[in-house]
């Protein structure tokens, strides 16, 4: 049993070209907690958006190094982790839509 709600699981809907032209095809990109696990993921979507979920993917993309300019300081963005949720058939997230 995790700990993860379903509202705190999904932190927001990735907006991007690749995401949008993923929605097609059945496909929806969300960035998620580091601690949900795929199975907390497809339960999230299915309760707050009242769709069936097919699979999960998951990944995270490790964050970029930047080097300050002036002090020479380096500093590193967070870790994110994102999800790519394919729906069934005959369902799609309304929101999200273009």
């Amino acid at each position: 049993m995790s700990v993860l709600d379903e509202y705190s699981v999904l932190r927001r809907p990735v907006v991007s070209e690749k995401s949008y032209g993923l929605m097609d095809s059945g496909v929806y990109t969300f960035e998620v907690e580091a601690r949900a696990t795929k199975i907390d993921i497809q339960r999230s979507v299915e309760r707050l958006f009242d769709v069936k979920v097919a699979k999960v993917n998951t990944l995270v993309r490790k964050g970029k190094s930047r080097r300050n300019r002036k002090t020479g300081l380096v500093s590193r963005e967070s870790d994110r982790k994102l999800a790519y949720v394919t729906l069934r058939d005959g369902f799609q997230i309304e929101l999200l839509q273009k």
